[in-house]
């Protein structure tokens, strides 16, 4: 089989510093260069909850609620470190791999774009010839001065996809 495109929808939790753990949803696509080396490109959308400052004092807004919409888009290098079979009982052998992904995007975050770099890994249990669900575990990382100062942010997805091979 020749299916090298993938495509599919993606759900899931991220973490942004200071606003909470919230829901998050979005699409990838990936092409398959190789067996072992494809490129993927994901779009994804989360709605932010209040700081704990903003909680505890009642009043205060930092962000109105068209910033609390932070989207991102990435395009990523994924590389199978360890492809293989997972067993299910003695007699299913399904094809998967554990992979590692890293590249570069943007993010909407606070109502301004921002330059954005992710790692991560994730594993594909391939079902069918042409589905595969997708576990995976991403770090976004980008530079914001919010708060009124420079800050770094960490902000880590975990997500769950199914996508399809044609």
């Amino acid at each position: 089989d020749s299916e090298n495109f993938e495509i599919g929808a993606f759900a899931g939790v991220m973490n942004v510093v200071d606003f909470g753990s919230n829901g998050l949803t979005g699409l990838r696509a990936a092409y398959h260069i190789t067996e072992d080396l494809f490129v993927e490109g994901t779009f994804g959308r989360t709605q932010l909850s209040r700081t704990s400052y903003e909680r505890l004092s009642g009043s205060v807004e930092i962000l109105t609620d068209d910033q609390r919409d932070l989207t991102y888009y990435n395009l990523s290098a994924g590389y199978n470190v360890l492809p293989g079979e997972a067993f299910v009982g003695k007699r299913r052998a399904f094809r998967g791999a554990l992979y590692l992904l890293g590249g570069a995007g943007g993010t909407k975050f606070a109502g301004d774009p921002r330059f954005t770099f992710h790692f991560g890994v994730g594993y594909r249990f391939i079902a069918t010839d042409w589905l595969a669900v997708h576990v995976t575990v991403r770090d976004h990382v980008f530079n914001t001065d919010l708060l009124g100062e420079e800050e770094t942010y960490h902000n880590l997805e975990f997500s769950g996809a199914m996508t399809l091979f044609f």
